[in-house]
């Protein structure tokens, strides 16, 4: 498993599982994920954001209420809002939702094909993908002192000569600082490192 910054590898990798489109919520905390890697169709992602569909539909509500797999057409929780039908109309005819993770860091997935149902072997092999991502993807517990000050600095709106002339260190040493906290985060930034941070409550 990959670990580079934008998650390029495991992109590749969930396109080539789902050609039709894929929508994972890594670490859902406090209903938010700290990392989406979303290829849905955009008319359809428009769509479901506009109806609100994150609210009512059945393969969130499945994925907070169980872990493991299933195909979406096996999920038997109700689907009134036929979210699953109007998905089908998008290209999005068969699918596999799997969950993982502790309910306080739930990572949900889902992936999609048009031409047929996922096999048994397939949606093993999703299955370990999406576990490996979600436990290579855990967010930090916490930052150095060094690193989260610098962050802070910067965060504050300081450039790289005023931190590093505050820190009373280098700036070669003040951007090795930002860059360990950009890879403890996954940030692709700066910038990313200081949202994800804060969603982190780590600042």
């Amino acid at each position: 498993m990959s670990s580079n910054l934008g998650l390029e590898v495991e992109r590749y990798e969930l396109g080539r599982y789902a050609p039709a489109g894929y929508y994972v919520d890594l670490h859902i905390r406090f209903a938010s994920p700290m990392i989406v890697l979303a290829d849905f169709p955009k008319a359809w992602m428009d769509h479901y954001t506009e109806q609100a569909y994150a609210l009512r539909d059945p393969i969130v509500g499945w994925g907070y209420s169980t872990t493991g797999t299933s195909r979406w057409s096996e999920i038997g929780i109700p689907d009134p809002f036929n979210i699953l039908g109007q998905a089908a109309e998008h290209g999005l005819k068969y699918g596999v939702a799997i969950s993982t993770g502790e309910l306080k860091s739930r990572t949900i997935g889902s992936l999609a094909r048009s031409d047929r149902e996922y096999t048994d072997a397939e949606i093993h092999e999703i299955e370990v993908f999406i576990n490996k991502l979600h436990q290579t993807t855990e967010p930090p517990d916490s930052l150095t002192a060094a690193q989260a000050e610098a962050l802070r600095l910067i965060a504050d709106g300081n450039r790289h000569g005023v931190a590093a002339k505050k820190l009373n260190i280098s700036q070669s040493a003040l951007k090795a600082r930002l860059t360990a906290a950009r890879n403890k985060l996954l940030a692709r930034t700066t910038a990313e490192a200081i949202q994800r941070a804060k969603e982190y409550r780590l600042l």
